[in-house]
């Protein structure tokens, strides 16, 4: 109790006899004014610590011409490897069609087991036996030169490798109607190959280098045709039953990102079943990784059931302030 008493006693206003002041109109007025101030700079101060500001700043860029570095880990689980293209574009005319270098594709099985880890275009299936550009065997000394099969840009372009003939059609902005006719493509089993991934899927992981300005990325099946400002796909067509090299093309219409950077699409417009298509982002970021950081595309995962009748387009837009 005598604590008590001695917080009672504790008082830091002291009270003073009332015989020793009075009480005024002006003070009263005063006390008013000051209460009303009290609470609005109360509440202001309340209300700016809830509302962020905006503020706009206007700054010349000085690292336009650094790059901007794209990290991403996809998996298809009904897309083979061998059709799986990352092409980039921009709209400084800056483009990249299949690349392959820092990037890493694993075939994997229908539980997701990988089957087989390589780094895109290690291995690639080289000239066993030379022939002639219109068959035969070579004479002594000859050097062999594939036929481009029309494409060729000079009377002494050579095409020796089934990638070499498809590039060079790609450059034309031709298809590949009948893959089957290639001699090199024949020679390297390329038909054979897809048919020997037939239900597999891929995971294909790396980085990519882009221009800091408007431009797109994308995972597509086949090689990208640049034709009449359209973007193509020149793919197999792939059919399970009889695996015909014929062509197949499709419209991929074109979206940007910016240098707040808006990415995507992250799928193409391509004649293959919406199952094939399904997909899971592992991880998609964008300039340097910290530790910890959680994308907002990692994890996302999208999946069809759907196997026959359809075709579609699956696509992401981010935005990436740099």
């Amino acid at each position: 109790m005598e604590l008590w008493s001695k917080l009672r006693s504790l008082d830091a206003y002291p009270k003073v006899n009332e015989d020793f002041y009075s009480r005024t109109l002006s003070g009263g007025l005063i006390t008013i004014v000051s209460s009303l101030a009290i609470l609005l700079l109360f509440f202001s101060e309340i209300r700016l610590y809830l509302y962020a500001a905006t503020e706009s700043k206007l700054t010349v860029d000085t690292s336009r011409g650094e790059r901007l570095h794209i990290n991403f880990d996809v998996t298809f689980p009904a897309l083979p490897c061998s059709l799986v293209a990352i092409d980039t574009m921009d709209v400084s005319g800056e483009q990249h069609y299949d690349i392959r270098h820092d990037i890493m594709k694993k075939r994997i099985d229908h539980l997701g087991n990988v089957i087989e880890s390589r780094k895109d275009g290690v291995g690639s299936p080289k000239i066993e036996r030379p022939l002639q550009n219109h068959g035969g065997r070579l004479d002594h000394n000859e050097v062999y030169c594939g036929s481009c099969y029309g494409s060729e840009e000079s009377d002494d372009q050579c095409c020796n490798s089934c990638e070499e003939v498809r590039d060079s059609y790609r450059k034309k902005g031709w298809a590949l109607t009948n893959v089957e006719s290639i001699d090199q493509c024949k020679r390297e089993g390329f038909v054979q190959r897809l048919k020997d991934e037939q239900g597999e899927g891929c995971n294909i992981h790396g980085f990519v280098d882009v221009n800091k300005v408007a431009g797109n990325f994308h995972f597509a099946p086949g090689k990208s045709l640049d034709h009449a400002f359209n973007f193509l796909q020149d793919m197999l067509n792939f059919q399970p039953e009889n695996y015909n090299a014929s062509r197949i093309i499709s419209f991929y219409l074109q979206s940007n990102y910016c240098i707040e950077h808006k990415h995507g699409p992250l799928m193409a417009n391509y004649p293959l079943s919406l199952k094939q298509i399904s997909h899971k982002i592992n991880k998609l970021s964008f300039g340097k990784e910290f530790p910890g950081v959680v994308n907002p595309l990692d994890g996302v995962e999208w999946k069809q059931e759907q196997t026959t009748g359809l075709t579609g387009m699956y696509q992401y837009f981010v935005k990436v302030r740099c």
